[in-house]
């Protein structure tokens, strides 16, 4: 695929796991990257050497704020809203913010994009949109009820995006990301995500605790399937192609116990004590869906989405990036 250089690009919680990943890539693609973070949940490591790019420019500001928001944007080509609060356990203990963040701050973003004229909106929208849905595999148009205060956030996004599509005439995109992982994702904390987290535990010869009994499945997606699809979305003039949602995932699933033994298994590899590292097994999680699965065949019709990582070597790739920074 090919790809325009020396365009102007707004990322928006940039210096977080997704964000900084699409900063990188952009900077490799020869645009001028613009990085919106508070740095709430984004990480100043994740982009520690981007700072020294002359193409990057960081902006400190929060997206709650209107005005921060229409500063960023002005005089952009592009804007990618990877900023957010993630977590469906932190938006059921604090729903407020969560709304504050990811609906407030959102539809700053659509009003600065509108006035700022940008090309093209593309957002991080979330596969915990389909809810209480049960069919499998997840197909965009289908969904259930949201259960959890994050899962209303991200399709109320979904829905304002396409309001302002039909009323003001933005372009926009949405990726409802599918269990993403990789570099650069924060492996501490209480709201970290499984798989670094679990990475973490393990290397350091602690038992990952599993919720539920492990049977519970997910699409799990390696970061780099993830920015292919950003840069399909930013590329694409095919009518057909924009103001629309897509599942942004590798289209297989795996259990959580898939999870643990392959990530014993390659862990393991380069330190035999971590294939004895007993696993927890705890009570289910409140808000979670059993099962996940996306249908991308609307992406590799609509985008020409091909992705080049499946389960195992994605897994692969973010131990050897994790042993490396653990390693240090």
């Amino acid at each position: 695929m090919e790809f325009v250089k020396g365009k102007k690009i707004l990322v928006t919680g940039g210096a977080g796991f997704i964000g900084s990943n699409l900063c990188e890539k952009l900077l490799k693609l020869d645009h001028w990257v613009y990085c919106l973070d508070n740095f709430s949940t984004g990480r100043r490591e994740n982009i520690a050497e981007l700072l020294e790019h002359p193409k990057f420019i960081l902006i400190e500001g929060d997206i709650r704020t209107l005005r921060t928001c229409s500063e960023a944007t002005e005089g952009m080509d592009y804007v990618f809203h990877e900023a957010a609060l993630g977590s469906v356990p932190r938006s059921i203990k604090d729903p407020i913010t969560t709304n504050e963040v990811n609906i407030t701050g959102f539809l700053n973003m659509l009003m600065a994009a509108k006035e700022a004229n940008v090309t093209k909106f593309i957002y991080a929208a979330s596969s915990s949109t389909y809810g209480d849905s049960t069919s499998l595999p997840k197909v965009e148009d289908q969904i259930g009820k949201p259960l959890s205060p994050y899962a209303i956030t991200k399709y109320v996004n979904e829905l304002y995006a396409d309001i302002f599509h039909r009323t003001y005439g933005l372009n926009t995109v949405g990726l409802r990301y599918f269990n993403v992982f990789g570099r650069n994702q924060d492996p501490d904390g209480g709201y970290a995500a499984v798989i670094p987290k679990f990475i973490k535990m393990l290397i350091q010869h602690e038992s990952p605790v599993i919720n539920g009994d492990g049977s519970f499945s997910r699409d799990f997606t390696y970061i780099e399937n993830v920015v292919q699809m950003n840069l399909l979305a930013m590329s694409t003039d095919d009518e057909a192609a924009l103001n629309q949602v897509y599942n942004t995932a590798f289209g297989e699933r795996n259990t959580l116990n898939d999870l643990i033994d392959n990530l014993k298994e390659l862990l393991s590899q380069k330190d035999p004590a971590i294939a004895d590292v007993k696993i927890i097994y705890g009570p289910d999680r409140i808000g979670d869906i059993p099962h996940s699965l996306a249908s991308i065949d609307k992406a590799q019709k609509l985008l020409g989405y091909a992705p080049k990582f499946d389960f195992k070597s994605g897994l692969k790739h973010t131990i050897d990036w994790y042993w490396g920074q653990m390693s240090r």
